[in-house]
């Protein structure tokens, strides 16, 4: 998506989407971005879902040249510096903001300074799947077997070792994801203050 007068954005931060019906009537989204800085285009990912006013607009509706309002980049707590090392503890549509974190890190050279686990029930369920696992990331499937291991959540033995070294962690998911994830990162060894948690769910 071209931005007019566009800012600078960081990984990790997001962008309002709203539209507006001829009579004024507005619904707007938040949607991370997925682009590097340094891309021309913004790039979002949107979830279509039932009778979701933006989503299926998005999906369904409009065309390359429509114009859409647009507030950002948003949100300073959880975006990324790209120095700091990070661990990214991402589920479902929330691998958004580390596919933002590791193309960044790519760009400027730090792919060692981020880590991802990203989690999906399988790998049709899992956005960005492919570029994570190419980009180092651990693919957890819930529902899924693969050849490093049988279907189910993460563990804390398996969240343990990408730990070591970092500073924060980066958690973004469903309320229920974000809840799980934080939990197990504490019981890992993390303080509570070093996450930062981004939790999406059904919009009325």
């Amino acid at each position: 998506m071209h931005v007019e007068d566009r800012h600078r954005h960081w990984p990790g931060q997001h962008y309002l989407i709203r539209l507006r019906a001829p009579d004024d009537y507005t619904a707007q989204r938040s949607y991370s971005v997925a682009s590097d800085d340094s891309d021309p285009l913004v790039e979002f990912l949107v979830e279509r879902l039932p009778a979701g006013e933006v989503s299926e607009f998005l999906a369904d509706v409009a065309e390359v040249g429509d114009l859409l309002e647009m507030r950002g980049p948003i949100g300073r707590w959880f975006r990324w510096d790209t120095y700091t090392p990070a661990l990214c503890l991402v589920g479902g549509t929330g691998v958004v903001p580390a596919v933002a974190m590791t193309r960044a890190a790519r760009h400027h050279g730090r792919s060692d300074l981020i880590r991802v686990m990203a989690v999906g029930r399988s790998p049709e369920a899992l956005p960005y799947a492919e570029e994570l696992a190419a980009a180092g990331a651990a693919i957890v499937y819930t529902r899924h077997p693969t050849s490093a291991r049988p279907p189910g959540p993460p563990t804390r033995a398996e969240i343990t070792p990408l730990l070591a070294g970092t500073q924060l962690a980066y958690v973004c998911g469903s309320s229920r994801f974000a809840d799980f994830a934080e939990t197990l990162l504490v019981e890992a060894g993390l303080s509570a203050e070093a996450i930062r948690v981004e939790r999406f769910g059904v919009t009325g």
